[in-house]
């Protein structure tokens, strides 16, 4: 066990990025404590992208089960176990809490549970003990944001969708963004009704505008309800138990057993007492940081969704990883690249995406620079089913050597092909290297080699 005053790295939050910091750290003969009031792995492992996967894969099987009769299967749905999914899904999450404990313990990183909060000398006060470490990293995360507005407590939030012992009949999901058509997609597949209400005409805003176009078109295919520019004013329960959602413009919506509010995320910086450290906030309330994760106070640094950037898992854990390399590994210029950071959305269809969407490269290399090819077609998986989802694929190229800056793909199997292709964006790849590239035939995959 590691004594609490001969620390050289104290990590408060035992999240994705934490956690991998703490470990790399503790590998490089650091002496590494970790402050955790919650169950290990944060929110990517409790209620994100690992929880959200199971319910992405559930829906798959659903979807599948639809198709089976194109190909000669005679298949008799006797119902969905809502429950008995949820049971399965916390059991292997708490395997995976279970896990962390284990390797925190092999690498000699010790764990102090409670809140953490800092006072001007720089001391970290948990419960009653007072930490100090010349290196110190909040890696705390974030939550899901509420709106101001009246009745707002009768929705859920994406966290509350994991405690659900009843499956929505249906449910009115507010926002545009990722986690609003997941579980848009998610809810619809295994069989709930679904309306969809976000603030402006378009889904996906900060993505390229041809997966916002094709994934609506979708949804609508699969009887989700699209309500554009419907801005919330009040939310509340009719007599009859049900939810009512006023709006600026259009009737009411009504009739929902749940509402969820997909309308962003906040950093958990409130009561760190990071202001005594001299470290002002954001106006989001994040942690601004330099590209090596330092903040303004020395020696106090962060990563993850604190700080607001890429608030994506494997970016917490590179960025976890490269500060304890740099402070203890003798690796003064180790940080992460934030460029070409490839994506993926578990809507349905899935959405994967790397690189600068087309109105990006337009701003940043000028009009007459860009190029970009595009197509759009039904995965052969669909050949025998009388539903046939669409693929949409486009690149973006720049420059007389047409060097590829984007790829954006919505379509089946869009989430698995991405990677590979991200990292020959990374290496620069021309649109002359994707057509010398052999197709693999049949695939969705071949489309993004054979673009004309």
């Amino acid at each position: 066990m590691i004594s609490p005053g001969a620390l050289d790295y104290l990590v408060v939050g035992g999240g994705s990025g934490g956690i991998a910091s703490a470990r790399r750290a503790a590998a490089l003969g650091a002496r590494v404590l970790l402050i955790e009031s919650g169950r290990l792995g944060g929110t990517c492992v409790n209620v994100g992208c690992v929880p959200k996967k199971v319910m992405f894969n559930a829906a798959g099987i659903a979807e599948g089960l639809h198709a089976a009769a194109g190909y000669g299967f005679d298949v008799s749905l006797r119902g969905f176990d809502w429950n008995a999914l949820r049971e399965r899904r916390d059991a292997y999450v708490a395997r995976l809490n279970e896990i962390y404990a284990q390797n925190l313990g092999t690498a000699q990183v010790q764990l102090v549970r409670g809140h953490a909060r800092f006072e001007a000398d720089r001391s970290v006060v948990v419960g009653d003990e007072r930490l100090r470490a010349p290196h110190i990293l909040v890696a705390v995360g974030g939550t899901p944001r509420r709106p101001r507005l009246p009745g707002a407590e009768l929705g859920l939030v994406s966290d509350d969708l994991f405690a659900l012992r009843e499956q929505p009949r249906r449910l009115l999901i507010v926002g545009a963004g990722y986690v609003a058509v997941e579980f848009g997609g998610i809810f619809r597949a295994l069989g709930t009704r679904v309306t969809l209400a976000y603030r402006e005409a378009a889904l996906l805003r900060d993505f390229d505008a041809a997966l916002g176009e094709a994934l609506c078109a979708e949804m609508v295919q699969q009887g989700i309800q699209l309500e554009p520019y419907s801005r919330p004013t009040r939310l509340e329960r009719a007599a009859d138990g049900s939810l009512r959602l006023h709006r600026q413009l259009g009737e009411p919506l009504e009739g929902f057993d749940a509402v969820l509010w997909a309308i962003g995320r906040a950093p958990l910086t409130g009561g760190l007492g990071l202001e005594q450290l001299g470290i002002t906030l954001s106006e989001t309330g994040h942690i601004p940081v330099d590209t090596y994760q330092n903040s303004a106070a020395p020696g106090i640094y962060a990563v993850g969704d604190v700080t607001g950037h890429f608030e994506l898992t494997p970016v917490a854990i590179a960025a976890g990883r490269r500060l304890a390399e740099r402070l203890f590994g003798g690796q003064p210029e180790a940080k992460i690249d934030y460029e070409n950071i490839p994506t993926v959305v578990f809507s349905h269809p899935p959405i994967g995406t790397v690189g600068l969407s087309e109105a990006q490269a337009r701003e940043q290399y000028g009009e007459a620079a860009v190029k970009t090819y595009q197509a759009r077609f039904s995965n052969m998986y669909y050949a025998l089913s009388e539903q046939k989802p669409k693929t949409t694929i486009k690149l973006v190229t720049v420059g007389p050597e047409q060097r590829v800056v984007g790829l954006h793909v919505i379509g089946l199997g869009a989430d698995e092909l991405l990677q590979g292709f991200a990292v020959a964006i990374r290496m620069g790849a021309t649109k002359r290297d994707f057509d010398r590239t052999m197709a693999i035939h049949p695939t969705a995959a071949e489309e993004v080699v054979t673009l004309k």
